[in-house]
């Protein structure tokens, strides 16, 4: 997906393509596993190199790693001086390490500077977060600046696309539902959003104090992860007042023309049997969440859906604006 989102980029190009051992030295059309559409001719002739700084000579670096091993690379590559833009856990919670959504929580690149004079790094990592948590931020963020939030229940429903290649087998999914992933996936979910939508204060971010208890399901939905939510608000909201919030939100960077980011980045739908992956995961590039069934909770204040599309808007897309969002601020140098 980031060689898709970056092979007509306009401002950045694609110049390396790193991995382990098992595929340095072969063609990248040779050593990746391409599921559907054309391959950039020009990346899938590149060869491979190993991922390590002394063989790749790029300022920018998209890490799509296993966790297993993201950690020490990304950390190798950020000291040689390189900039990280990271998809994988490992560095997410760190304290000085921006978990970033330009729409939601921009300042917190601030943090850059306390990374590097911490670190005696000249590069830095910025991270995005885990693929169901970017669906739950951008629902809940208009939600949080307009009448705070104190409790979020979420189930979440994720699409295969999730569990990467070749993912979960056959016949352990179809016609089934898995209510366990793992990797920790519930306690990201529990934690991730208090970092992105807490306050960056005096050279730190204070987490949110919303509380958050959730539940995750894997199901037989090619890309697209689905959450149902039950929301204490700090201050009570009827659904049409929600939804106004909801549809009039832009976010931070409306009007900064970055390449990557859609015009609306959240999108309410009134069709009571929306949002549907299979209808909805496309919506402004597949780097807008479709919010629906906004209604009353009978416990709670709201309950509504939220999905979004997991490979592009909560994985290689939010690095891709992530990216470009550090372009625009001069923080790339071009």
């Amino acid at each position: 997906m980031f060689i898709r989102l970056l092979a007509d980029h306009p401002w950045f190009e694609v110049t390396a393509v790193a991995a382990s051992e098992r595929s340095a030295g072969k063609r990248y059309r040779d050593a990746a596993h391409w599921l559907s559409g054309d391959l950039p001719a020009r990346v899938g002739d590149l060869v491979v190199t190993l991922c390590e700084p002394s063989a790749v000579d790029t300022p920018v670096v998209f890490s799509a790693l296993d966790s297993d091993v993201a950690g020490e690379v990304e950390g190798a590559f950020a000291r040689a001086g390189r900039l990280v833009l990271s998809n994988a856990r490992n560095h997410r919670m760190d304290a000085d390490v921006p978990l970033l959504i330009p729409e939601v929580n921009p300042d917190h690149l601030g943090l850059l500077a306390i990374q590097r004079a911490t670190r005696g790094w000249a590069g830095a990592i910025v991270t995005n977060s885990n693929c169901s948590t970017m669906v739950i931020a951008l629902a809940l963020a208009p939600l949080q600046q307009a009448f705070g939030i104190e409790q979020l229940f979420v189930t979440t429903l994720q699409a295969l696309s999730g569990a990467g290649y070749p993912g979960v087998p056959s016949l352990d999914i179809l016609g089934n539902v898995i209510p366990f992933i793992g990797g920790g996936e519930e306690e990201k979910i529990e934690v991730e959003p208090l970092k992105i939508l807490g306050t960056f204060e005096n050279g730190a971010v204070t987490p949110a104090s919303m509380r958050v208890s959730a539940q995750v399901n894997r199901v037989a939905v090619e890309h697209g992860h689905t959450a149902c939510m039950s929301i204490q608000l700090a201050t009570h909201a009827t659904p049409d007042a929600a939804m106004d919030a909801l549809r009039s939100w832009k976010g931070a960077i409306a009007g900064m023309g970055l390449p990557s980011a859609p015009a609306n980045p959240v999108l309410v739908t009134m069709k009571r049997d929306r949002p549907q992956p299979r209808r909805d995961v496309n919506a402004g590039n597949g780097m807008s969440v479709v919010v629906g069934r906004v209604r009353t909770d009978p416990i709670l204040d709201l309950r509504l859906v939220a999905m979004g599309h997991n490979t592009i808007r909560g994985a290689a897309g939010a690095s891709v604006l992530n990216a470009e969002l550090m372009f625009a601020r001069g923080l790339i140098q071009g």
